[in-house]
Formats: structure tokens, sequence, C-alpha cells
């Protein structure tokens, strides 16, 4: 398998697929800081654009990319790239979203028992010298309510998991979840408002859309239990941050867990620095295994296009 064409990579990715794409015959110039300008002067040279979620492919961007066959996104999203442009310049758009499906559904279940047990709060007192052992009195994952909107891989990975802790699972997807799945897992699926109002922990698990946009809002909180705790690895935008804090601050919900911020790094620092929030910087594919098979699997895909394009 000999393929032509040149490879530019705009942000960092594992050393797993480079390789992959120069052993195929693929000439791979690797600039993960490549600046908006200096990719705007010299993507028209590239056959295939490669992105992470740093660089954004614009409709400016994509009118100078004449010869460009193909925009790959290393991971899930694809909200960074003007899917339309791309479109009526007949460049295809790839990504590799499998790859991300354990490492975020890890991750949820780990913010899921730091919010329980107040791990991060834990910690942070007892190196201050503090022992707060009876203050500490968490609740156990084992029998409590979760809530997945959005039951796509990861939502499913995210259930299975959770079902091995025995939790109850409720799941709620504009599509279909098939009835095997369902039986699988023993999925409770019903519609939003009422996964909204029964679930223990709320996981949400959907693309950024005009139709998801603040999909979580003023109205969905306050439905929510005052017990309840929110987690996001998704997208920022799906959730409004103003009406999250208020109901934070309210105890209207006992918590919230974020990887993803409507504006990152967040600039307004009101609702990360809150004691019943937990915050990480968009980790959820932070994973070696995660970050090498999002860049060998993106790379095995960008072959096999070209190869159906130059045949």
């Amino acid at each position: 398998m000999f393929v032509k064409g040149n490879v530019l990579i705009c942000d960092p990715i594992s050393s797993v697929g480079i390789t992959i794409l120069k052993k195929a015959g693929l000439n791979v110039v690797n600039k993960p800081s490549i600046t908006n300008s200096e990719l705007i002067s010299e993507v028209e040279k590239y056959d295939v654009i490669v992105v992470r979620s740093r660089t954004k492919i614009t409709s400016e961007i994509i009118s100078k990319a004449k010869n460009t066959k193909i925009i790959a996104r290393v991971g899930v999203g694809l909200d960074n790239i003007d899917i339309e442009s791309a479109r009526v310049s007949h460049i295809e758009v790839i990504n590799s979203p499998e790859s991300a499906i354990n490492a975020v559904a890890e991750l949820v279940i780990g913010l899921m028992l730091s919010m329980a047990r107040s791990l991060t709060f834990a910690d942070s007192e007892m190196k201050k010298g503090n022992w707060l052992k009876k203050e500490l009195n968490g609740i156990e994952l084992r029998g409590k309510y979760l809530g997945i909107v959005g039951v796509g891989n990861i939502g499913r990975n995210l259930a299975r998991i959770a079902k091995a802790l025995r939790m109850n699972i409720i799941g709620y997807d504009i599509y279909p979840i098939k009835r095997d799945f369902i039986n699988e897992v023993s999925m409770i699926t019903t519609d939003f408002n009422t996964l909204i109002a029964s679930s223990d922990f709320i996981s949400c698990h959907v693309p950024a859309t005009l139709e998801t946009n603040h999909m979580f809002n003023k109205s969905v909180f306050s439905q929510m239990k005052p017990t309840a705790f929110f987690i996001n690895a998704s997208r920022g935008e799906v959730v409004d941050e103003k009406s999250l804090y208020d109901a934070l601050i309210a105890k209207k919900i006992a918590g919230a867990a974020l990887d993803v911020f409507e504006e990152e790094p967040p600039t307004n620092r009101k609702l990360i620095e809150l004691s019943n929030v937990i915050c990480t910087p968009h980790i959820g594919s932070q994973t070696k295994e995660s970050q090498d098979l999002a860049s060998n699997v993106i790379a095995e895909k960008i072959i096999q296009k070209l190869l159906e394009k130059n045949s």
C-alpha cells in the first residue's frame, strides 16, 4: 500500500499516526503550533489537513484550500470545522470518535466518585492540616439513578461501567436506542424532562449544535433534585453557565463536575471557584491510550480515503 500526497499536521497528535502516514508514502509536515494566518497562506499546498481542537478550520481557510481533499479531526467533535464550507468545496471531513469512548466514560465515573465522596475537598483540607473525618459524610453510587443524555458510543460505555457499579441507568436520546443495549444494561428509556427530574446524577454526551446550545438552562436545572449532581464532558456550549452558577449558589442542585466550558480556557472564574464544583481542563480524551488510538485511527482513515479518491 503506497499513497502520494502532502499532509499538514496543525495540532499536537500522537506520533503513532504520523509514523503510519509516513510509512504509507505520504509527505507529512508537522506544524503543531501553526497560526491561523500561517495556515491561510500555506493551506493550498496540502491534500490533507489534520487538526485537533485548537485549530479552527474556517470558511476563509477552506476558500484557500484549493488542493485539499480531506480535513481530518483527531478526536470526537467537528465543531471547530466549517462543515458546510467544506461540503461546498468538495472536501471530505473525517474524525475518530471511537478513540475517546473509554477515556471519557472513565473520567465521568471519576468525577461522579469525586463528587459523591468530596474527594477534591478532602484532599485539599488534608494538605492544609485539617482532619475532617466526621464532616465528610458522602454517598454511594450503588443504587443511585444515573441519567445519560445522549446514548451514543460514550454514553453507552458509561452505562456499562455504571451498571457494573450497580447503578440504575436512565437514558434519553433523540435517536432510537437499540433494544439489545437497553436489555444489556437494564436501561430505563424516557423523555428528557422525566430523566432530569428522576436522576441522582446526570451526565451529558451530546454534540454542540444549534439544537443543543444551552439545552441545560434555568428551566432544566430547576427540575433537578436538590440532591442531584450534574456532569458535562461533552461540549461547553450545551450548558448555560450563568444558570448553572445560579442553581449551585441557590442549592437547587448539589454539585457539578465540568470538563468543558463555554469559553476555553474560562475567563469568568465565578463558576469554577464554587466549592460544589469540580473542574478539569477538557481532558476527557487525554489518556495515552486514547491519543494513540485517535492518531492511529485517523491515519488509517486518511490513507483509505486517499486510496479511494486516487483509484
